[in-house]
């Protein structure tokens, strides 16, 4: 393959991953969201996004753009490689979680199918990734998004952590630090009104966040 066939593959392999990952959440997958997930201008996302629909991988409705069968296939392939390879990062080279993803990125482009299986054996199969979200092995599995979130929690509440943020190093280094990370318990002491801070004792100690970092970080 050329160079140029490899980096649209990939190109392409980014907006449908953003798709699926809006997905999610829960997020339509508008045009100016799937700009804001990636970085680039609304005007870039809404020339590739024309182009994936084209190819029918993605189509469209009022809620934005959603994956087609074929587009959920390579989504739920590039995710796979992804999440896996964050947990060979963690677990085996011991990267730094904070570091994770962002190193996963480079390699879900160009892990081979049988460098993949390989890694799932290795690996042992994991089901979630050092982050907590699902690792896809049915190419044809839907995203999930039906999750309670941290900011839904109550007064004296114990719960445990699911999933946190993946892509910000420095706020994945933060939630690390005060001890929230996937499969840990929380206790929470009180929800402050008209979205005041969240405050929560963990392992580390007692805590304060405010609302849009706790609408991030699922829960159970």
């Amino acid at each position: 393959m050329h160079g140029h066939d490899i980096a649209r593959t990939e190109r392409m392999e980014m907006y449908l991953k953003a798709v699926y990952q809006l997905q999610s959440a829960g997020t339509p997958p508008t045009v100016s969201r799937v700009a804001e997930y990636l970085g680039l201008s609304a005007a870039s996302a809404s020339e590739m996004l024309k182009r994936l629909d084209q190819q029918k991988l993605i189509v469209s409705d009022n809620d934005g753009w959603h994956l087609s069968k074929q587009g959920l296939k390579v989504a739920n392939q590039v995710v796979r490689r992804l999440r896996l390879a964050e947990c060979m990062l963690v677990n085996l080279l011991e990267i730094p979680l904070p570091h994770a993803y962002t190193e996963a990125c480079k390699w879900e482009h160009v892990i081979s199918p049988e460098v993949e299986a390989r890694l799932a054996v290795v690996l042992k199969r994991p089901k979630i990734c050092p982050h907590g979200y699902p690792i896809p092995y049915d190419d044809n599995e839907d995203p999930v998004h039906s999750q309670t979130f941290l900011h839904e929690a109550k007064d004296n509440q114990k719960v445990t952590v699911c999933q946190i943020p993946e892509a910000d190093e420095k706020l994945v280094s933060y939630l690390e630090g005060i001890g929230v990370l996937p499969g840990v318990s929380l206790t929470i002491k009180s929800v402050g009104p008209f979205k005041g801070p969240i405050m929560f004792s963990s392992k580390t100690g007692d805590h304060a966040i405010g609302q849009e970092l706790a609408s991030q970080i699922a829960i159970k």
